[in-house]
This record gives structure tokens, sequence and C-alpha cells, in this order.
């Protein structure tokens, strides 16, 4: 069956099978919850009106942190959830969720001092339950230098070491829904909830659904339904007439990325800036990337754009702190640009809102999930469907009481990073077999894990092309045949994260994997160049930056 026919099939299945659970919204709070639904044994619909991870999921920081900073607002609870949280994420998928020693540099005029900074670590660690290596180490300023030359020598007081995690938020979001799927979970991209459906109660007992790719409407009967939206959480709630005067605030951040030769650094720092934030630089294979602003957006969510100003702002705090590099504009390879949907606090600035979920629950049962980290994904998944739970016991029924905690992702399973390490060195020595570019295997482990054997066995098998092409198409291939890849900037950017993590690599490939989703889904030869245009305008949106002002990065 090919990959059209099997989505044919689906959206067939959909206008005649009623669901226990529709999730609506695909990002890494949808694929957690569907994850957790369909594991409970609920019959569970997954619906995203782009492609998964599209939104604000492939657009964070990109890592599983306890939000160190958050200790200032004596957030104790929060700190305390998500970072223990990052000990079970990493278990349950240690090649996409990698340990990240983070190195906090301490300086004259800084915000924090050497008392306080190893204070606010050993609370940290004392609530997230760090033990062992991964506990802080307060570092002199020689020590520091030692660990990070090119930090700037003569503000330098000393240092703190701690553990973070580093991951890709956007394949984080895939294998849930992949490991969702494999517990019985329907997933349908491109396929967005326009309207609701109600019984004598005004109940809601349907979805209607426009699917984009193939511009049909399907209404899909459903039981319980859950919105995981984000950004556009508010606008399902005005759909439902159940908006109230609490909702979403969105806050824009933006990440630019340079090659690792002109930001060569050792451990990602998180240091200083002039206005009293702080900014992450954090080294990821060949590149390193450096966010984040937080100010407040008022625009389309769906086309957030990186402005020169948002640029300048991360290369000015960067320069400040590591001198000698000298960052220009004209370093940047790539960027992006997400909006967090947090909660609205009166008063508040976009850095001073709390990054707590909450749940609003409306008199049709529409369940609508806002906020929250994307740490703290799997534990919000668990809250909003012990909801659902409370609404099916009101109906007499009863909801099986499992845990994602123990359900390793689609990938592994590994038993720890060591042997993630392990099998990295395997898959060079089968890449090397295989004539193929042995360089790229920490690249695919961290994407794919245990499923990279797939990808090698299908590239060996292609003829034409570089040892670069056929690696890269039967990469899209799996993509499409196994992760419901549908159009080439599904892959560029959500599978692969070459566009923002290896723009060099694209136009290399881009005609011939673009012929593979020609193939796959039957596109037209006007189809296809306009799915290469969609492409190339990507590029252009991440790397090229327009001018203008803006009022203030740091509000």
């Amino acid at each position: 069956m090919t990959a059209l026919t099997t989505r044919s099939a689906t959206l067939k299945k959909l206008s005649t099978q009623k669901f226990d659970l529709i999730v609506i919204g695909g990002g890494i709070t949808g694929a957690g919850v569907a994850l957790d639904a369909a594991s409970r044994g609920l019959d569970t619909l997954i619906i995203e009106r782009n492609d998964f991870a599209s939104g604000t999921s492939s657009k964070s920081t990109k890592l599983i942190h306890g939000g160190l900073r958050y200790l200032k607002n004596l957030e104790i609870g929060l700190v305390r959830e998500v970072g223990q949280e990052r000990a079970v994420v990493h278990e349950l998928a240690p090649h996409l969720v990698r340990p990240e020693k983070m190195l906090l540099p301490l300086v004259e005029g800084g915000s924090l001092g050497k008392l306080s900074t190893s204070m606010a670590l050993w609370v940290y660690d004392f609530l997230a339950d760090v033990e062992g290596d991964d506990k802080r180490i307060m570092l002199t300023k020689e020590e520091t230098a030692n660990y990070e030359p090119l930090l700037r020598d003569d503000i330098l007081k000393g240092g703190g070491f701690y553990a973070e995690y580093r991951t890709d938020d956007a394949r984080l979001t895939i294998e849930n829904v992949k490991t969702a799927m494999r517990h019985g979970a329907t997933a349908v991209n491109y396929a967005e909830a326009v309207d609701f459906t109600y019984d004598e109660q005004e109940t809601i007992n349907g979805v209607v659904i426009h699917d984009r790719h193939t511009d049909q409407t399907i209404t899909v009967r459903t039981e319980h339904v859950i919105s995981c939206t984000g950004p556009w959480v508010d606008d399902l709630r005005k759909v439902d007439k159940s908006m109230t005067n609490r909702g979403v605030f969105l806050s824009k951040g933006v990440h630019i990325v340079v090659s690792r030769e002109r930001l060569p650094l050792q451990h990602a720092v998180y240091f200083d800036v002039a206005d009293g934030r702080m900014l992450f630089a954090i080294p990821r294979l060949r590149c390193t990337y450096i966010g984040t602003t937080d100010t407040p957006y008022k625009g389309d969510p769906n086309a957030i754009p990186t402005f020169l100003e948002d640029v300048q702002y991360l290369l000015d705090g960067t320069n400040a702190i590591f001198p000698t590099v000298n960052l220009k504009v004209e370093d940047v390879e790539s960027s992006w640009a997400g909006v967090r949907p947090l909660i609205y606090e009166e008063g508040k600035s976009a850095g001073e809102m709390s990054r707590k979920d909450e749940i609003f629950e409306s008199k049709s049962g529409l369940l609508s999930i806002a906020g929250g980290k994307l740490t703290g994904y799997r534990k919000m998944a668990e809250r909003v469907v012990d909801r659902v739970g409370k609404q099916m016991k009101a109906d007499g029924s009863k909801l099986k009481k499992t845990s994602t905690k123990d359900l390793a992702l689609t990938g592994g399973p590994f038993a720890d990073y060591e042997e993630v390490l392990t099998y990295e060195e395997t898959i060079a020595n089968q890449l090397l077999a295989s004539s193929l570019a042995p360089d790229r295997a920490g690249y695919l482990v961290a994407n794919y894990g245990k499923q990279t054997p797939a990808i090698i066995e299908a590239a060996t098998k292609r003829s034409e092309g570089t040892d670069v092409a056929r690696l890269a198409c039967a990469e899209a291939a799996y993509c499409i045949d196994n992760e419901l890849a549908l159009y080439p900037l599904d892959w560029v950017e959500r599978r692969s994260g070459r566009l923002y993590f290896d723009m060099p690599s694209i136009e290399p490939v881009l005609n011939e994997v673009t012929d593979v989703f020609v193939k796959a889904y039957d596109y037209t030869e006007a189809e296809r160049e306009q799915e290469l245009e969609k492409v190339r305008a990507a590029i252009k949106w991440v790397s090229e930056f327009a001018a203008e002002p803006v009022a203030t990065l740091s509000e």
C-alpha cells in the first residue's frame, strides 16, 4: 500500500468510526496526550492543521531543562516537577534527549553572585533529585576559563557547572506521535478542526475536520475532545462559544544559528546580557545556536518573523561575553521564531509570566490545555487525560490507570546514554561498509535512533546519485512511510532539522528528495515545482531578516 492510499484509507476511516477521544493539535502537548490516552486504552485520534510540530513545538530552545530562572519567581512546584521530568524523558529516549552540561559564568555587574548562584543551583539539584556527577559544581575564575576559553576574561569572576538535557523538539514530538500510533492511535496531519457538533444537551459529540491536502470536509464522531493547540487554543474556545476573560498571552522567542567554526564552544553556556536577561549558546553537531528573546507578540502565529533587530540583540549579547568571536549578521545561517502560549497574568511582563500549564473545561465538555513547558509535556498530558477520566466517570465509565513513564519512545529502547554513543560507532561502521557517509552517524542516531539501519539498508539499494543523496532519499522515504511526512518541507524542516542545523546540506539533495515525494504522492510536475518553491521560500524566511524596529527586547 502506498503512502497516498494509506492516507486515503485513514480519511475514509474517520467518516465511519466513532472515537473515544479526539486530540486537536499535533505539537508536543497533543502528541503526549495522544500517547497517554492511547496507552490507557482510549480509541484516540490526533489531528493537526499543518504538520506535526509545525508550531511552537519546533521553535523552542530545544532544552529539556528545569527552568533555573523560575526559582527567581519562587515557582518551586514548577521547578520541582520539570526538574524531575528531565531524567524521565531522558530515560524514555536517550538518543533524542541528551545530557548537556551547562556552564553558568559569573561576571562583574551580572545578575548572579557566587553565593546566590551556589545556593540556587543547590536548591535546583535538590528539587530535581539530581545525583552523582550531575550535581552542580562551583568553579573558580581559572576553572571557568578552562571550561570555556572564549569567555571574556576581564569581567569573569567564576562560574557554576550543572546538568541539563538537549533535544530536538520536533523529533521528540514525532516520536511521541509514532509511539501513540503503536498503541493504537490514529494520526492525521494537515487536518484542521473547523467546528464542533453537539447533542441535545449541548455536549460536543463530533469535530468537523477540513483535510487541507484533499480539500474535503469530514465530520468525525467522538465522546471527548481535548484542544492542545497552543497559540490557537483561544480560537477553538471561541468556536465552542466558551471563551472567558482568562486566556493565553503570546510571547515571542527568537533563536539564531551559526556554524560551530564561528562559535566553537566546548559546552553550552547560559550567560547574562546587558538588559538583565540571560541567553543560551548551545553547541549541536556542526552548529551553535543562540537564544532567546522574550517579547509580547500580537501578530499571526502562523508566520512569525525574525527581525534584524532580534538578530542583532542576540549577536550583541553573545559578542559581549565572547568578545574574540566578533559575530556578524552575515554569520547567521538560519533562525527560528516561535511564540510561547502563556497564561495571561495582568501586570506582568512576558518574561515574568508563569510557565505553568492550565486546563479550561467548558460546559460542552471541551477540555483545553495551555501554558507549560516542553520539559513537562508528559505530566501535562497525564493531568488532562485524568480530566477525561473524570468526565467518563460521570458517564459510568472508567479510565485505565497506566503511566507513560515506562513507555520507551520509538527509536529505542536504549539502556542508557552510553549505549547510544556505542550505537553511533556501530552505525558509523555500517555507513562506511555501505560506501555511505560515516560522518552522518551522529546525525542519524540523534534523529532516528535504532530506526537508522532501515534507512541505511534502503540507501544501499539505491543505485543513482551521490552517497549523500542516496542516504537523504532513503531518509525521506522512511519519513514518508513511517512518519506521515506529506511534503518535502516536512522532511527538510521537522523530520531532519536541516532547515535550522544543516542548511548547506539541503540544496545538493533537494531535487532528488522532492522526486521521492513526487513518486509517493503522485504529484504533477506543477505540484513538484510548487513544493520546491516552498522549500526555497522557507530557506529565505529563516535566513533573511526584515529591518522592522522592535520597541524593546526585554519587556
